[in-house]
Order: C-alpha cells, then sequence, then structure tokens
C-alpha cells in the first residue's frame, strides 16, 4: 500500500501527534503527524507486533518549567519507557527517525533546530541501545509521517515548496 491510497482511507483506529505528544498502545493503530525541524521517533517491537510513536519540537529540556515530551530528551525516554510498560522487551525494540528538517530560510549554528533534534535522537537511541533501522531527516524539507504499528512500516511524504515525493521504511 503507498502513502497516496493510505491518505484516502482513514483507518478506525488512527491517532494524529501533535508536537509534544506520544502514543503507544496495545492494539494495532496508524499513528500520523507532520514535521518541519521537530522530530518523530517510531518505536516497533515486531515480536510483539506494536509500536509507539512521538514529535518533539526541541532537543533538550533544560530543568526550568514543566518536563514535557515537547522536547526529546523527555520524549524518547517516556516512549521507551511506555513500550516497556505494554510488555516489550527494550533488547526487542527498533527505531525509525523522521524529520529535522531545516525549513526557515534563517536557521544557522546553534538556532538549526532540525539538526540538533536529529543528533538528539541519534544519541538517546544508541545511549539505549536500540537499533535504529532506517532514517529520514534533514534536508530543507517538511514531512508527513504515517506509522502502521501492526507491521511497523513507515510512509514517509515529503512537503517541498509546492511539490510532493514519497516513500516507504
Amino acid at each position: 500500500m503507498g502513502i497516496e491510497s493510505a491518505l484516502q482511507t482513514k483507518p478506525a483506529n488512527a491517532h494524529f501527534l501533535y508536537p509534544g505528544m506520544i502514543y503507544a498502545e496495545t492494539g494495532q493503530c496508524v499513528i500520523s503527524t507532520i514535521l518541519g525541524s521537530c522530530v518523530s521517533v517510531c518505536l516497533w517491537d515486531p515480536a510483539l507486533r506494536r509500536g509507539g510513536m512521538n514529535h518533539f519540537l526541541l532537543p533538550f529540556w533544560n530543568g526550568e518549567g514543566l518536563q514535557t515530551p515537547k522536547y526529546g530528551n523527555v520524549a524518547i525516554p517516556m516512549l521507551i519507557e511506555k513500550m516497556l510498560v505494554l510488555g516489550s522487551v527494550k533488547g526487542n525494540i527498533r527505531a525509525k527517525v523522521f524529520g529535522g528538517g531545516n525549513v526557515l530560510e534563517s536557521t544557522s549554528g546553534l538556532l538549526n533546530v532540525g539538526e540538533r533534534n536529529i543528533a538528539l535522537a541519534e544519541e538517546a537511541l544508541a545511549e539505549n541501545r536500540i537499533v535504529t533501522l532506517c532514517r529520514d531527516t534533514g534536508g530543507g524539507c517538511g514531512r508527513k509521517v504515517m506509522f502502521m504499528t501492526g507491521t511497523g512500516e513507515v510512509f514517509v511524504k515529503k512537503i517541498i515548496k509546492g511539490q510532493s515525493a514519497q516513500q516507504g521504511g
């Protein structure tokens, strides 16, 4: 099934993630989101055929204010913990990483949030010894991501000023 046919049929168990959200449950569902400089990590357990996804805006929570999953260093551990609570074994969990595009024209250096989000995701997954199966990150485009938790498939539609491209992972 391509992303175009997936986009045309809305499954009964579909969940859209807004920035700062996490979703993981035991049943099969389709989780989708739209990313610019934000990053989503999809975690999938092939043994239990279930998965979860986050959508974070910024790499680091600095300890001030509310500790929320809008920060990568909060969102990734929270998603891993949710998978473990649902019965997954950490050694079975696999990751796919998406987003982190440089979609704002004037971002560079420390302001390049997309690159910093990607680096945080890669470091957090490596620290937790979670294998990353694929990634579609960086570049100058946004992405619509659809994650099928029952199969582990992810469909990506790139959003490029007036154009679109697709791929599966």
